[in-house]
């Protein structure tokens, strides 16, 4: 066992049979390429590990302790994955956004942007999608050595600059930051697009690497983007659940049944939290950039425009997914019906054949 410190009710009892019977003193390693600042990242600190160890505690004979590895300190956001896979990390947590090759059709619903901006509706959508299409939660112990816990909600994305705009045209000649499949957003409307990733935005916004980011309002306050980005622009690109929460299938595989059993539970809990806590912060966040920088609202018809400027792409997308295997089609119109059933009106509705 790498991880799982064994208690010792007897020390020649180790074996992973006996693991049920004992009380175990279990240490797991756990981490994110993110920042604290950073919603998910910041519920894994507050709500997920503090609610585990409590409910382990209260229930079990079981203790359990972490060794924490947040802001890239052990991964950084695009070694996550990979991280949990081999045993680096224990439980991880990290965008489908930097997993472009690895987890392709995950990001699904940044395929389809301006959905709906609730977190909640957000996850509710992608929970019924991932209930109907096994694929998507079976390929993590299929081929990367590891098991989902969490699927994990955004804030709405906006768009916040540090020049002021209210037309597709004023954007042409800046740079915009996003990350893996959102940076096609700004492609196909005619914008410069720029690979990057929340641990170096403030610092390369400020140094002008790029001029603006796609970004939901947790992080522009959190991380201070506020300040090299003064304009916050609402234009609704959608929130997205579009990051995971996973544990080493090794690591898994050695703990306790009552052990794993409360693990599900708590991490059950830490997925709602991520649409509850991003769905109620959104008001608050954004009236709190209103005191400090220039907050607007895009005039619909600049909305509609862009949507429609993406309207091709997600049928090209689920072409070129299709053709590797990858069940696209009947992914993507799950994410136009399901949404429609929880109650969200497209923009312009894509159409996937």
């Amino acid at each position: 066992m790498k991880h799982l410190v064994k208690g010792a009710a007897s020390a020649a009892l180790f074996s992973v049979a006996a693991t049920t019977a004992l009380a175990e003193d279990i240490t797991l390693r756990i981490g994110s390429g993110h920042p604290p600042g950073v919603v998910y990242a910041g519920l894994m600190i507050d709500y997920f590990q503090p609610e585990l160890k409590k409910r382990i505690e209260e229930r079990t004979d079981h203790t359990v302790n972490f060794v924490e590895g947040y802001s890239g300190s052990i991964v950084k956001v695009t070694e996550v994955l990979e991280g949990v896979q081999d045993g680096i990390i224990d439980i991880g947590g990290f965008c489908y956004c930097f997993e472009p090759s690895n987890l392709p059709l995950h990001a699904f619903q940044v395929m389809m942007p301006f959905g709906t901006m609730d977190p909640e509706k957000s996850l509710k959508i992608a929970q019924e999608v991932y209930a109907e299409v096994p694929y998507l939660t079976n390929v993590f112990p299929d081929k990367f050595n590891q098991v989902l816990l969490s699927r994990i909600a955004d804030g709405g994305y906006n768009l916040g600059t540090s020049f002021p705009w209210e037309n597709l045209s004023d954007l042409k000649g800046q740079k915009i930051a996003g990350a893996g499949l959102n940076l096609n957003w700004l492609k196909l409307a005619g914008v410069s697009e720029v690979q990057s990733s929340l641990a170096t935005a403030y610092t390369e916004m400020k140094t002008n690497v790029y001029e603006g980011w796609i970004m939901f309002p947790s992080a522009w306050v959190n991380l201070k983007l506020y300040e090299p980005g003064p304009y916050y622009t609402l234009i609704g690109f959608g929130s997205m659940t579009w990051h995971g929460l996973t544990i080493n299938k090794d690591t898994y595989d050695e703990l306790p049944d009552d052990f794993k059993e409360i693990l599900h539970e708590v991490a059950a809990d830490y997925e709602q939290q991520t649409g509850i806590v991003n769905a109620s912060e959104y008001d608050r966040l954004v009236d709190e950039l209103r005191e400090l920088i220039t907050v607007s609202e895009i005039d619909p018809t600049v909305r509609k425009a862009w949507t429609e400027s993406l309207a091709d792409w997600p049928q090209s997308l689920a072409d070129d997914l299709e053709a590797q295997g990858l069940p696209a089609k009947q992914v993507l119109n799950l994410v136009l019906d399901r949404a429609e059933a929880n109650g969200y009106e497209w923009p312009v509705r894509y159409e996937i054949k």
